[in-house]
């Protein structure tokens, strides 16, 4: 079986840092990911992917991006459900991060310190056109 995904898109926010009781850290981001398509009204739509990352990684990413960040990710798919406050099954689907790149430089010109890249991500190439992503609170579905 394979369950892999590779994105590149844009931040929604910080990275939100939580820690389990046995202390790992653990974070947790949506990603806005341009369509390769546009609709029918000529405007290209953008899917808000949730994902998570753990222990090390988390702490790297949440101190090297910020809200709007350019990067790519590397990792699986994962669904799980639970039962909210009213009693009604809620169903998620994310990411669960393995690998991140940075895909454009720091303020100031200097190039980006790849933490942990992925074979298939190229931090020179940007297919997807991620980069076209221009978020704002109000573009937001929370």
């Amino acid at each position: 079986m394979i369950n892999r995904v590779v994105l590149v898109g844009r931040l929604t926010k910080d990275v939100e840092l939580r820690y389990t009781t046995s202390g790992a850290v653990v974070g947790s981001f949506s990603l806005a990911v341009n369509r390769q398509f546009t609709s029918a009204n000529g405007e290209r739509e953008t899917d808000f992917i949730n994902a998570i990352i753990w222990r090390k990684s988390a702490e790297n990413l949440a101190q090297f991006t910020h809200k709007g960040s350019l990067i790519g990710i590397d990792g699986r798919l994962q669904t799980r459900n639970y039962e909210d406050k009213q009693g009604k099954r809620v169903y998620v689907t994310e990411v669960i991060v393995d690998n991140f790149s940075l895909l454009e430089p720091k303020q100031g010109g200097q190039v980006p310190k790849q933490v942990q890249q992925s074979p298939t991500m190229n931090q020179s190439a940007n297919p997807f056109g991620a980069s076209d992503v221009n978020i704002e609170d109000d573009d937001l579905p929370f």
